[in-house]
């Protein structure tokens, strides 16, 4: 199991979401690479997210990314796995490899190694994209061991998500 069940603030903003894209008729798919599938784990925790949730990348792995996502293997080199450039790629791949009308991808360094004076433990990049043309994206440097880091990913992604569907929380940064 990604991410701890019981979390309430987590199963709080999945619920949130599942009702905004019910409202909004949406259908979403997921790109995780640190969240190793947290995210989707916390949305079809919800019952009745079958209504809105399409399917879920967990592309782990440099590969993965580029053959399920169709992440370029130069933005890869170019900026390495945890950028906001893969994230922004993992977010339209997510778009074009689903019946989605909403994506979001997370790619980071959840620890506890992993992490360089550039890219330090805790480093996260998100990235929000819909059908209508909207992209976001936006990296966090959070606090905490793995299990906080990936359940600290997992709520944030969640936010970004219920706000692009026209939910009560505010836009990602």
């Amino acid at each position: 199991m990604p991410l701890a069940h019981d979390d309430a603030a987590i199963l709080d903003g999945a619920r949130a979401l599942v009702d905004a894209l019910k409202t909004r008729r949406w259908m979403l798919a997921t790109a995780e690479s640190c969240t190793g599938g947290g995210i989707a784990h916390a949305i079809t925790a919800i019952a009745g997210s079958s209504e809105v949730f399409d399917r879920g990348f967990v592309t782990y792995s440099d590969d993965a990314k580029t053959e399920m996502l169709g992440v370029d293997v130069a933005t890869l080199g170019h900026h390495g796995a945890v950028s906001e450039a893969v994230a922004l790629a993992m977010a339209d791949g997510a778009l074009r490899a689903s019946r989605a009308d909403i994506s979001v991808a997370v790619t980071g360094i959840a620890g506890p190694g992993g992490g360089s004076a550039q890219k330090p433990v805790g480093t996260v990049c998100l990235a929000w994209a819909t059908l209508e043309g909207v992209r976001q994206v936006r990296t966090v440097h959070l606090d905490g061991d793995r299990a906080a880091v990936r359940a600290q990913s997992v709520a944030i992604a969640l936010e970004g998500l219920t706000a692009l569907a026209g939910g009560a929380l505010g836009r990602p940064a």
